[in-house]
């Protein structure tokens, strides 16, 4: 990863704060001969210093078989990114660049059973789904019907052990740079764009 100081976190809270606002992650594995891959969301619940993220995954494939092999795993979160043109900087015969906002968890897996991923599932479901009001909530579903796909389903905890992550948002340069950097994203038709510019704003 690319550790500068300029592009850290003023604190815990706000690497924590990103990873729950961008909780689709990619979940890497290793099989004993390739990486392993898959997306999936999950929930980060800390409990004083103990980070965790629970979730589920499809049983019997390739992730899941190199999960039970190795519990070496790396969660990789990521947030809304863009290119940066040195034509909008004071000396712009400058090298341009992309500003993008990354996390990355390493721990170790625990592949749930069925009563525990029931649990996770329920909680994941209820965070988007209101118990109250959706009819899509997990208390409106038919109980037969969640126990016969839960049989294809496995819930995971990650122990977070160590986490890394790099905010690049042009720290490095002059707040002229970084004004004409945010007018130029807004101009864009890109909402991702746009939405780099916003986190720039949070830094001046």
């Amino acid at each position: 990863m690319y550790k500068t100081s300029y592009y850290k976190a003023g604190n815990q809270d706000e690497i924590l704060e990103f990873m729950q606002q961008n909780n689709f992650i990619t979940l890497i594995g290793f099989d004993g001969e390739y990486p392993v891959v898959t997306q999936v969301p999950v929930q980060t619940v800390t409990n004083g210093d103990l980070i965790k993220l629970t979730g589920h995954i499809m049983t019997k494939t390739d992730h899941c078989r190199a999960f039970e092999q190795n519990p070496n795993v790396m969660a990789l979160f990521t947030g809304a990114h863009a290119y940066i043109s040195a034509s909008v900087y004071e000396k712009p015969a400058s090298i341009s660049t992309w500003n993008y906002k990354t996390v990355q968890a390493k721990g170790t897996i625990r592949l749930m059973d069925s009563e525990e991923t029931y649990q996770v599932i329920k909680e994941l479901t209820d965070q988007y789904e209101c118990p109250e009001t959706s009819p899509a909530a997990f208390n409106k579903m038919d109980e037969a019907y969640i126990q016969k796909h839960l049989k294809a389903i496995t819930g995971f905890e990650v122990l977070v052990q160590q986490i890394d992550h790099v905010f690049k948002m042009s720290q490095n340069h002059s707040t002229k740079n970084q004004e004409s950097i945010i007018a130029n994203l807004e101009k864009s038709e890109d909402p991702v764009a746009k939405e780099v510019a916003k986190e720039m704003k949070k830094n001046l």
